[in-house]
């Protein structure tokens, strides 16, 4: 199969299977016992309002017509209006996901920078302590909840060290002292922009434990796979014949070694940056980060349906467009793929 027509395949898949996932959350948000129309008017309404808001709702109409009318929308990039906020979702949507991107890019600087670290180092020193160590941090990444890290580095780094911020971006007090001029959404980078230092490292002291909670599955799976590849490379013949031509440990394994394990590894950072968009959620309600987690976590405590499902198509899109982009990538590292 060529590379384009492999595209085009997944592709169609991708549609398929968003298109699957649009129709099952829009059913089931629409069958869980609630009054949107309520919700809309606000407190105290009276029949009038609520039935007049059923009827600009379509909420009189069938499912499967109230369905034709939201696939409509959608076609034209209407995610609907959002009962809670009574602002559209896509707005609300791109306003969160900026936040929740940010916390990702850092998550995955950290995952990929420890990861990778920890992995060459536990395959150089292999059946050591320190692989040892290794390899249990390793296992604890990927088993440990994430709302139990979160909270015992709140406990340990807030708490009782008092080094770091427990939750949000950035201090309120230092947003009215120090208004930061919005570009991209992402504070780090917009303060740096804008040379506004103060809100620069109070952004970052905000964004460090968030992050670690996110990037310890991350970490995991990167320091197993760099690992295992890392032993796997050292084993082969043209690691011996450096060796033997007395070149100094830290090229080969820096030089020889390392460049052909990183690939592999390189995988497992694109499946899991998929995770850690879906892993995010839980993260900021922990430490009331305002991304599309906690977001998403107001439009189901108020029924909110046109922002859970909007919520859900982002993240399924995201998820089988980084998927994607992760077989392209093995494709392209491994020629055995495309045949």
């Amino acid at each position: 199969m060529k590379l384009w027509e492999y595209i085009i395949y997944r592709l169609v898949l991708a549609i398929v299977v968003i298109f699957f996932v649009i129709t099952i959350v829009f059913f089931v948000s629409r069958v869980i016992p609630s009054d949107p129309a309520a919700l809309w008017v606000g407190a105290h309404p009276t029949p009038e309002e609520i039935e007049k808001a059923k009827e600009e709702l379509h909420l009189n109409e069938p499912l499967i017509t109230q369905f034709y009318y939201y696939l409509r929308g959608l076609l034209h990039g209407d995610l609907g209006i959002s009962i809670r906020t009574h602002h559209p979702v896509l707005e609300d949507i791109t306003k969160a996901f900026t936040a929740t991107l940010e916390l990702i890019i850092v998550a995955e600087f950290f995952a990929v920078i420890i990861g990778i670290v920890l992995g060459v180092y536990s395959a150089v020193k292999k059946d050591s302590w320190i692989d040892n160590l290794g390899r249990l941090f390793a296992i604890s990444g990927v088993s440990l909840p994430a709302f139990w890290f979160g909270m015992v580095l709140q406990l340990l780094f807030f708490r009782q060290l008092g080094w770091l911020p427990l939750s949000g971006r950035v201090d309120t007090i230092v947003m009215l002292e120090h208004p930061l001029h919005v570009i991209t959404g992402l504070y780090i980078l917009d303060s740096l922009i804008t040379g506004n230092w103060v809100v620069f490292k109070n952004a970052i002291w905000h964004i460090i434990l968030p992050a670690l909670t996110l990037a310890m599955y991350p970490v995991g799976l990167i320091t197993r796979q760099a690992r295992s590849m890392m032993i796997e490379v050292l084993q082969e013949n043209y690691i011996r014949t450096a060796r033997a031509y007395g070149l100094p440990e830290r090229i080969i394994y820096m030089k020889y070694a390392l460049k052909n394990a990183i690939a592999p590894a390189l995988i497992v950072v694109g499946l899991s940056l998929a995770y850690t968009l879906v892993g995010a959620f839980l993260v900021e309600i922990i430490f009331n980060w305002p991304g599309l987690g906690r977001y998403a976590t107001y439009a189901i405590l108020s029924m909110d349906y046109p922002a859970i499902i909007g919520v859900v198509i982002i993240a399924a899109s995201a998820y089988v467009f980084i998927n994607l982009i992760v077989d392209l990538i093995q494709m392209y590292l491994d020629p055995r793929i495309r045949v």
